[in-house]
């Protein structure tokens, strides 16, 4: 995944194009900053974590080489103040980090107001996957609240080793053949989307002429609807998840006609007791196939809850290794729909949320650096006060149309699950 991530972060370069690269989170702090406190903080967390030991370097045939510092000791961020900046000075200096070849592309800031400040932390995706936000917020603003308060250095469990991850991963892949299961599986999936990933069923304007991107959102459901919804899935015998991915093949059947959804949906390989709390890219993708055409509700959940369930191992095999194996198949074009599912009991969320419980943060905020993506990403939030749905598209009105219709049929749908148990039509 690191190598298809820089893959695409060259080419696009090349190109004399952008590409979106980076993971922000902050949140808010009560008081002001003990910058000291701080800075020790922000470099024990950099030295804890291998992942920041490293760089890439492109070769001349389009391979990527890793270095890495031998002595985390060697790091050492420094802090910088830097004045009084306005909100666009701040946005400017907080995407304006280093590129996933170079090392240091990450950064961590403060920005103080009057009776609080937002610490932040931004990083190319080459270091991270979602987790970063749970990771970042409870060990940076523990150890920062144990220092700040007079107390000594927090004792952390092991962090484990992106390294040696990677070094698994890439003996596992390197064994896969043409004939292994999970590339079978692969190849069979992409033969049923004309060769490679499946597409938005809506246009989106023309990716070459694309240098930003926008995050919209929309309310799906409130919490009364999120809990009927829920009972329906489990009804169905299915999860909540289940229920999610059968709502978005119904839609696609409205507009595209398709017989059968095909969507995709990364999934965390972190386990309790191997790299939970590590920080690097753990995250792969797996296909989620569903027949929707003249089906109902209960039969779509419980065939897409099946093939989430039975797909999880994929995240192992990347398609960028099945590419390597099965040349005949297609590279994913730009603007691929991946639906990212979080749950507010559920790892990253669950760090996130009892980082505010423990008073360690307040209003976490996660961000996109405003660049172009390179696919079109749909979250599903379920919290507390319900269900969201937000999508990270081209900054193009053509693209704000039909994310805004798509999301629309979305909450159509669910809202008629919630309050049937089955579905109607999509307007």
């Amino acid at each position: 995944m690191q190598g298809q991530h820089l893959r695409n972060y060259s080419e696009r370069t090349a190109e004399g194009l952008n590409f979106s690269r980076q993971i922000i989170a902050s949140c808010d702090v009560a008081g002001q900053c003990d910058v000291s406190a701080m800075d020790h903080a922000v470099n024990a967390y950099l030295r804890r974590h291998d992942t920041f030991r490293s760089w890439f370097e492109q070769t001349e045939d389009g391979e990527f080489i890793r270095h890495a510092i031998d002595d985390p000791a060697d790091i050492e961020f420094v802090p910088i103040d830097h004045g009084h900046l306005t909100v666009d000075q701040i946005h400017a200096h907080v995407v304006d980090i280093p590129s996933p070849l170079e090392w240091g592309c990450f950064t961590f800031g403060v920005v103080q107001n009057e009776d609080y400040f937002s610490f932040f932390a931004a990083m190319d995706h080459v270091h991270g996957d979602a987790t970063l936000i749970g990771t970042t917020m409870m060990e940076a603003n523990g150890m920062y609240s144990a220092l700040s308060g007079g107390g000594h250095a927090l004792t952390l469990p092991d962090a484990g080793s992106f390294d040696d991850f990677c070094v698994r991963e890439r003996e596992y892949a390197s064994a896969l053949t043409v004939d292994s299961p999970g590339v079978r599986a692969w190849i069979d999936f992409a033969e049923e989307n004309n060769g490679g990933f499946p597409e938005f069923p809506l246009p989106l304007g023309n990716p070459l002429e694309s240098t930003s991107s926008r995050m919209t959102s929309e309310i799906l459901m409130d919490t009364a609807q999120t809990e009927r919804f829920e009972s329906a899935c489990t009804a169905a015998g299915a999860r909540f998840v289940g229920g999610l991915f059968a709502c978005l093949g119904l839609v696609e059947h409205e507009f595209a006609g398709a017989l059968t959804y095909h969507g995709l949906t990364p999934r965390d390989s972190r386990k309790a007791g191997d790299n939970f709390m590590t920080q690097g890219w753990f995250t792969g993708l797996i296909p989620i196939t569903v027949p929707i055409a003249a089906t109902s509700f209960s039969d779509a959940a419980w065939a897409a809850q099946t093939s989430f369930d039975s797909g999880l191992d994929m995240a192992r095999v990347p398609y960028y290794r099945v590419l390597e194996l099965a040349p005949w198949l297609n590279w994913p074009q730009p603007n691929f729909p991946v639906s990212n599912f979080f749950h507010g009991g559920a790892a990253p969320l669950n760090a996130i949320l009892a980082a505010a419980d423990m008073g360690l943060a307040d209003n976490i905020g996660i961000y996109p650096d405003g660049r172009f993506s390179y696919q079109l990403t749909i979250y599903i939030f379920r919290y507390g006060e319900g269900t969201v749905m937000a999508i990270m598209h081209p900054d193009n009105p053509v693209a704000l149309k039909s994310v805004t219709r798509y999301m629309e049929a979305m909450k159509s749908v669910s809202a008629r699950v919630a309050d049937s148990g089955q579905w109607g039509r999509v307007a």
